[in-house]
């Protein structure tokens, strides 16, 4: 049992050691975070019939969500990371998540969710692709959005929460730096 516990405390320890390169990247600005929103209510996708201009149709976080979402904005802060700028999906969950973390964002279609909306699928990458590759000038670029669609674009399906990190390149271009969780 000794044994074991020591195994989960070092590989504890590697995880968050692993998340300080990317802590570092980010204190010096000039990167975009694309953020899985947090714990929502269970299930995949809306109900039917969802509308965005009425959260009560939609699926949302959950008290556990909205704890997540607040404890991601306090990493940021307690690591003095600079935030230039927060976009998010207009779904509730992700603006939500945008609010407790940021305290702020602005609505974007380009970040809307793609689950079951292959239509929207090619015009929304490279939407999402211009907004990763255009390098921040005073902080971060944070871009809330859905597993779906950060996975459109980077081919990585994040954890809810879970932060895809990358390196704006120019022209239609980046590079991923990593992933980072808060919990």
């Amino acid at each position: 049992m000794t044994r074991v516990l020591a195994v989960l405390a070092a590989l504890a320890c590697s995880t968050v050691q692993a998340g300080e390169p990317l802590w570092s990247l980010l204190k010096g600005g000039g990167q975009v975070v694309l953020i899985r929103h947090a714990v929502t209510t269970p299930g995949v996708g809306d109900p039917p019939g969802f509308r965005l201009d009425d959260c009560a149709t939609q699926r949302n976080l959950t008290d556990e969500g909205r704890g997540h979402a607040k404890r991601i904005g306090e990493a940021f802060r307690a690591h003095a990371i600079p935030v230039e700028r927060v976009l998010s999906s207009p779904w509730c969950r992700c603006v939500e998540t945008a609010r407790l973390a940021f305290g702020k964002s602005e609505p974007s279609g380009a970040l809307g969710n793609l689950f079951g909306r292959p239509e929207r699928h090619a015009q929304q990458v490279e939407q999402m692709k211009a907004l990763a590759a255009a390098r921040p000038k005073g902080g971060n670029l944070v871009l809330v959005s859905h597993g779906s669609t950060i996975s459109a674009l980077t081919g990585i399906s994040p954890a809810t929460g879970e932060m895809v990190i990358v390196t704006p390149q120019g022209d239609g271009k980046f590079t991923v730096a990593g992933r980072l969780g808060v919990d």
